[in-house]
C-alpha cells in the first residue's frame, strides 16, 4: 500500500528542486545577450522585489493571510533596512553574475557559501573559530581554487560579482541572527517579503538609475510581460516551496535535497545552454568543495542535536515554551499539514540562493524536532 504522506513529502521535494533549478535557468535566459537578450540584472531584481511586495501586502492586508508583527520605527531602521541592503546587493550582484559566466560555475562558486557564512559570524561574534570547522572551510576553498583553475571560459569580472555577492548574502544572514532574532522578531517568508521587498527595492532604485536607467533609453528592449510576469511568479513560488517543503520534512532533508539539486542543475545547465562546458578539473574540484560543505553541514547538525539534549531547568524550560507558542503563531500552516516549531538554536547557512527572504535560523526552527506526525 502507497503511504500517501511518503508521497506528499517527495512530491514537495520535487517541486522545490524544479522550481529552484527552473528560476536560475530562467534568470539566465532572460539575462543572456545570446538568448532572450534582457541585460539589465537590476531591472530584473526590481520586478521580482516590486511583485513580491505587491504579493505579501495582498496576503496580509487584505487576505489576512497572517497578522503583521508588531514592527517599530526603530527595530525597521536599525533591523530591516540594513539587511534590505545587503539583500538587494546579493540579488544584484548574483543576477549580474549570469551575463559573464555560465550557470554550471556559478553553482560551483556558490559552494563558498558556508566558508563566507562562517566568517562573516565569527568576525561579527556570533560563532567561534573552531579547527574542525576551519578546516572544512580550507577545503572548500581549495576545492573552488581547483574548479575555477579548470574553467575554460573563465571570467575575472563575472567571478568578482558572484563571490561578492556570496558575501553580501551571508552578511545579511548574519545580521539576521544578530539583529532581528536577538530583538525576538520572528518573520515568515509573507512577512519577511512585506517588510523586505519594498525596502530592497527602494536600494535596488539608486543603482538603477544611474547604471541601467540610461542604458535602457538608448537600446532597443524587448519586454515581454508574460515573460517577466512568470519569472517573478516562480521566483516568489519557489520562496514558498521551500517554506513548505522543510515544514514537511526537516532543514536537514532540504539539504540534501540542495546537494542533489545543485549536480542536477550543473549538468542540466549544459544542454540548456550548449555554450557552457564542464571540464574534469572542474568536476574534481566541486567534488573536493562539496565534501567540506557535506561535512560542516554534519557538524552543525551534531552541534544542534548536542544542544537539545542539554538539561534544563523547570523555569527555563517554562520559558522557551512561552516563546516557542509565540512564535508558532506567526507561522501560516497549510491545512494539510500539522508543521511545528521546534527549538534549533543553530545557525544553518544552507538556504537556497534563489530564494533567500527565507532567513538559515527560520529554516533552522521549521520541521520536525518535537512530536510530528509527519512520515518520512
Amino acid at each position: 500500500m502507497i503511504n500517501k504522506s511518503l508521497m506528499l513529502t517527495y512530491l514537495y521535494l520535487l517541486v522545490y528542486i524544479l522550481l529552484s533549478s527552473g528560476v536560475i535557468l530562467y534568470n539566465k535566459w532572460v539575462l543572456s545577450p545570446n538568448y532572450f537578450n534582457f541585460p539589465f540584472p537590476i531591472t530584473l531584481t526590481m520586478i521580482h522585489m516590486g511583485f513580491s511586495g505587491a504579493v505579501a501586502f495582498f496576503l496580509v492586508r487584505i487576505v489576512k493571510v497572517v497578522s503583521p508583527v508588531k514592527m517599530t520605527f526603530k527595530i525597521y531602521a536599525t533591523c530591516v533596512i540594513p539587511i534590505s541592503a545587503f539583500f538587494a546587493s546579493s540579488l544584484w550582484f548574483g543576477n549580474t553574475a549570469y551575463l559573464h559566466i555560465s550557470v554550471a560555475f556559478i553553482q560551483m562558486l556558490k559552494a563558498l557559501m558556508p566558508v563566507a557564512t562562517f566568517l562573516m559570524a565569527v568576525i561579527c561574534g556570533t560563532d567561534k573559530l573552531r579547527c574542525d570547522v576551519f578546516s572544512n572551510m580550507v577545503l572548500v576553498s581549495v576545492g573552488v581554487v581547483i574548479s575555477s583553475y579548470g574553467e575554460i571560459h573563465f571570467n575575472v569580472i563575472g567571478t568578482l560579482y558572484q563571490v561578492t555577492g556570496i558575501f553580501a548574502e551571508a552578511l545579511r544572514l548574519v545580521l539576521t541572527q544578530v539583529l532581528l532574532q536577538k530583538k525576538g522578531l520572528t518573520l515568515n517568508p509573507i512577512t519577511s517579503l512585506y517588510y523586505i521587498a519594498p525596502c530592497s527595492f527602494m536600494f535596488l532604485f539608486v543603482p538603477w538609475y544611474f547604471l541601467e536607467k540610461p542604458r535602457m533609453e538608448i537600446s532597443q528592449i524587448q519586454f515581454n510581460f508574460w515573460i517577466f510576469f512568470s519569472n517573478a511568479l516562480s521566483a516568489l513560488a519557489l520562496n514558498f516551496s521551500i517554506f513548505l517543503a522543510i515544514g514537511r520534512t526537516g532543514a536537514v532533508t532540504i539539504r540534501v535535497a540542495g546537494v542533489l539539486k545543485d549536480w542536477i542543475l550543473i549538468a542540466l545547465s549544459t544542454v540548456v545552454f550548449p555554450e557552457s562546458t564542464i571540464t574534469g578539473l572542474n568536476i574534481i574540484g566541486y567534488a573536493i568543495a562539496l565534501c567540506g560543505v557535506v561535512m560542516y553541514n554534519y557538524l552543525k547538525v551534531k552541534d544542534a542535536r548536542v544542544l537539545q539534549h542539554l538539561p534544563e531547568s523547570i523555569p527555563e524550560r517554562i520559558s522557551k515554551d512561552w516563546k516557542l507558542e509565540k512564535k508558532s503563531s506567526d507561522l501560516y500552516t497549510p491545512s494539510d499539514s500539522s508543521n511545528n516549531v521546534g527549538d534549533g538554536s543553530s545557525f544553518e547557512q544552507s538556504v537556497d540562493e534563489e530564494a533567500p527572504l527565507i532567513s538559515t535560523s527560520r529554516l533552522s526552527h521549521i520541521g520536525r524536532t518535537q512530536t510530528s506526525s509527519h512520515t518520512v
